[in-house]
């Protein structure tokens, strides 16, 4: 908006001033000049220089409060001050200095001409570009006694600043509708007749009695889509609804009038001006509640909420209310503006989208990213019914920035999800689930429910490598992300010295990753593998027990050597039975179906060797027997019964958090 860009340009000029006069000062006061002029320093010096500067500072501050002040004799008054103080300086430094100028007094010279420039360009009493001249003029002859060639310097610098004065001077500034502070505003509009100023100052007496009831629309929208977050009711007439009819139907003729007095762009500027400021608050500090939040990353589920908030029921129903003030200006002109009163408040949430995207890569970002993307592809039909310029090029732009980064942090995703403190975890001593486990297959689980969102990013944004586009499939790229995570595991599992333990944990962990993704994906690799390490684990561990039971039957089975054979082996099998059991029962295994699953094999395996052994062993050794035989059959299997400690983890809920 041309008054802001006014406003702005004030603000640097009073900035400019203000620094130019503190560089001044500060600088003469170091001067050799102020102690040839006025002697050393002392307190009653201090305090009065320091109360002129501050008087002066605060004249340059607040120059703009007597800018357009047409007293005359304000005026006459100010340059007879001005030419006083200047004409009494230069009298005395011309008396009293003869020796050349150091540095500082350069400095302040030159700062002071700045000052001068600044005021010149903020007030109108007619002294301002003298005494610019004046400062300029005593840059130069005291650059001249410290060297002539020196006065080349002075003079292209005051020639730059007369020039830039000059063309400041030569344009003609029409001063724009302006609209300042949120309570009351007041827009001057310069105009040749009476009846043109007084057309506009009804019009903005209509458009106030309009932003009385900002407040209260407010409070509806917000309490119409309080914690509905997925299903928003397309009620297009709330906002007409809210307002009285006559306040309506008077600022359309209020408008009607401007645009037949030839104020068809005044009127324009002035309700943009209005409605765009309340729109960015409403949807910006209110309802997304940017400025109260901060950048974070939980505020992704807000900004989704505010975006379709806007595009289906603010933004409509403001085109409704447009249409009715405006509803006999030319279409073209009329869109343009309407996009211009949504376009602050949407360029922002388009831009924190942007923003968020943009931070650095994580696995759980991928997700939140996608829930943007998907948001923007549901509204893209949104922004071309309500927008005709460079919004809905915008929104497209930035939906594709967010495809692209989707893909880009998906294709890295077999990287990202064990950039997690956990992966730097020990093994559990117990042979448990890794932590690693249980959260990266919960992004693996997540990828999975977003595995429509990402075949679509995949399928229409493809790598291109010279010319050529590649299609990388959502399985294809899951596949080479399961073979890298064993690979993990197995890594993880070297920590175990005893290879029945290591076995077990990769069994273990495979299991649980299995158990999560059965639902998605039936992966006949996984399922086989976590079969070998079932056959590892028992072979390193039972087969070694079930080994002592084997016997081979002869003839001779009944001499004392077979019998004292047999006992040692029964021995060695209690006793390894025993260590067995008293380890694994302090193992933890994943679920109860791992559980039965161990246990249903022993059972096939080892009871009835152990069985068949004791009857062996009965006959063999006779009624002494029971001397030996520690476990009957029931103990055996009371043993099986207690191996393995259930472990505790609750993956659905864990899933749900990171959606959360």
């Amino acid at each position: 908006m041309d008054f802001r860009n006014n406003n702005m340009t004030t603000i640097l000029w009073r900035f400019l001033g203000l620094s130019s006069t503190v560089v001044g000062f500060l600088c003469y006061a170091l001067s050799s000049s102020f102690t040839h002029l006025f002697g050393e320093w002392n307190l009653l010096k201090i305090f009065l220089y320091s109360v002129f500067s501050l008087i002066i500072c605060l004249m340059i501050l607040f120059a703009n409060t007597w800018q357009n002040s047409r007293s005359l004799r304000f005026k006459a008054h100010s340059a007879f001050l001005v030419l006083t103080i200047t004409s009494v300086y230069s009298f005395f430094s011309d008396k009293v200095i003869n020796r050349k100028s150091d540095a500082y007094s350069l400095i302040s010279y030159a700062a002071f001409a700045l000052m001068s420039l600044s005021l010149s360009r903020q007030t109108q009493c007619g002294f301002e570009v003298d005494l610019m001249y004046f400062y300029l003029g005593c840059l130069i002859v005291q650059l001249m006694k410290i060297n002539l060639q020196l006065a080349i310097v002075g003079v292209c610098y005051s020639y730059c600043l007369i020039i830039l004065r000059s063309s400041f001077s030569s344009l003609n500034v029409t001063q724009e509708t302006q609209c300042l502070g949120l309570e009351e505003q007041h827009v001057v509009i310069q105009v040749d007749s009476q009846l043109s100023e007084n057309i506009k100052q009804r019009f903005l007496t209509c458009m106030n009695e309009l932003k009385k009831n900002n407040t209260k629309i407010g409070k509806m929208l917000l309490q119409k889509v309080k914690g509905n977050y997925k299903l928003f009711v397309t009620d297009h007439n709330f906002i007409i609804d809210a307002i009285l009819p006559e306040t309506i139907n008077n600022l359309h003729e209020m408008a009607k009038l401007m645009f037949d007095a030839g104020f068809e762009r005044e009127c324009y500027e002035i309700y943009n001006c209005y409605r765009e400021e309340w729109l960015e608050d409403l949807l910006i500090n209110k309802l997304l509640a940017l400025r109260k939040m901060g950048f974070q990353d939980y505020v992704i589920g807000r900004w989704i909420k505010t975006s379709k908030v806007a595009l289906k029921i603010l933004f409509p129903s403001e085109r409704h209310l447009y249409n009715r003030v405006f509803s006999e200006s030319n279409s073209a002109s009329s869109n343009l503006y309407f996009s211009r009163i949504c376009s602050g408040a949407m360029i922002q949430l388009l831009n924190f989208s942007v923003a968020f995207a943009n931070r650095s890569p994580s696995a759980w970002r991928l997700f939140k990213i996608l829930n943007l993307f998907e948001t923007l592809c549901d509204l893209i039909h949104d922004f071309e019914s309500l927008f005709l310029d460079r919004l809905v090029s915008e929104a497209i732009q930035v939906k594709n920035r967010l495809g692209q980064k989707s893909r880009d942090i998906f294709m890295e995703f077999g990287n990202l999800i064990f950039l997690t403190p956990d992966v730097e975890l020990d093994c559990w001593a117990d042979g448990g689930v890794h932590p690693m486990t249980c959260e990266a297959t919960g992004y693996i689980v997540m990828a999975f429910w977003s595995r429509q969102h990402l075949e679509k990013v995949l399928r229409e944004y493809p790598f291109v490598f010279d010319g050529v586009k590649t299609y990388s499939l959502f399985y294809s790229q899951m596949e080479l992300i399961m073979e890298q995570f064993e690979k993990k595991l197995e890594f993880k599992s070297q920590i175990y010295e005893e290879p029945a333990l290591r076995y077990f944990f990769m069994m273990n962990n495979l299991s649980h990753i299995e158990y999560r993704l059965e639902s998605f994906w039936d992966h006949k690799y996984l399922h086989k593998n976590t079969g070998q390490y079932f056959e590892l684990y028992c072979r390193n561990s039972w087969s070694k027990v079930i080994d002592f039971l084997k016997m081979d039957v002869n003839e001779s089975v009944t001499c004392n050597f077979e019998a004292n054979s047999m006992k040692d082996n029964l021995s060695l099998f209690n006793q390894k039975f025993k260590e067995t059991c008293g380890i694994q029962c302090t193992w933890r295994v994943f679920d109860e179906k791992l559980r039965n699953q161990i246990k249903t094999f022993l059972e096939m395996k080892l009871l009835p060797a152990y069985e068949n052994f004791i009857a062996m062993f009965e006959n063999v050794v006779g009624k002494n027997a029971d001397e030996y035989i520690v476990y009957g059959m029931s103990d055996i299997q009371d043993e099986l019964n207690h191996l393995f400690l259930l472990e505790e983890v609750d993956c659905v809920r864990h899933d749900l958090m990171k959606t959360s």
